[in-house]
């Protein structure tokens, strides 16, 4: 499967997009780095952290992706000028983002669940909390 990892500035941080094409579309997950990423830091994320980012990418959704067919060849000239405006834009490909989109808002369903139930775990505690102290108080301790 081909993929393909870029980095770029996206307003406030620098974000990594790990893009794995298959034959029914694109996978894409993300890392946000921060602070822009130096070789040394990029080459140690490679060797740490690209497994699970590769993971992520392979767990997230299909996007399919429309190809369209080539009529003629393109003359060297029009394919280097499109090869220059790529690398001046953002490098993020639309079917990537709608990819990172759709696997946000499936962890976002998760995640609300989660919040829930955390949440009223901790209003149980507090509950049992409150009645032990009582208890306490009503024993004269």
């Amino acid at each position: 499967m081909p993929s393909t990892f870029s980095v770029f500035h996206d307003d406030r941080f620098w974000v990594g997009v790990l893009e794995v094409a298959g034959p029914g579309g694109v996978r894409a997950a993300r890392h946000v780095f921060g602070t822009e990423p130096g070789n040394a830091e990029l080459l140690e994320f490679v060797r740490r952290d690209f497994d699970g980012l590769l993971d992520a990418a392979l767990a997230s959704p299909e996007v399919a992706v429309e190809r369209r067919a080539r009529r003629r060849p393109v003359s060297p000239k029009r394919l280097a000028r499109q090869a220059a405006k790529e690398q001046a834009t953002r490098p993020l490909s639309t079917a990537a983002e709608a990819a990172l989109a759709r696997a946000h808002e499936e962890s976002g369903h998760l995640n609300r669940a989660a919040a829930k139930r955390r949440a009223a775990e901790a209003a149980h505690e507090r509950r049992a909390s409150a009645r032990r102290q009582a208890k306490e108080r009503h024993r004269g301790r």
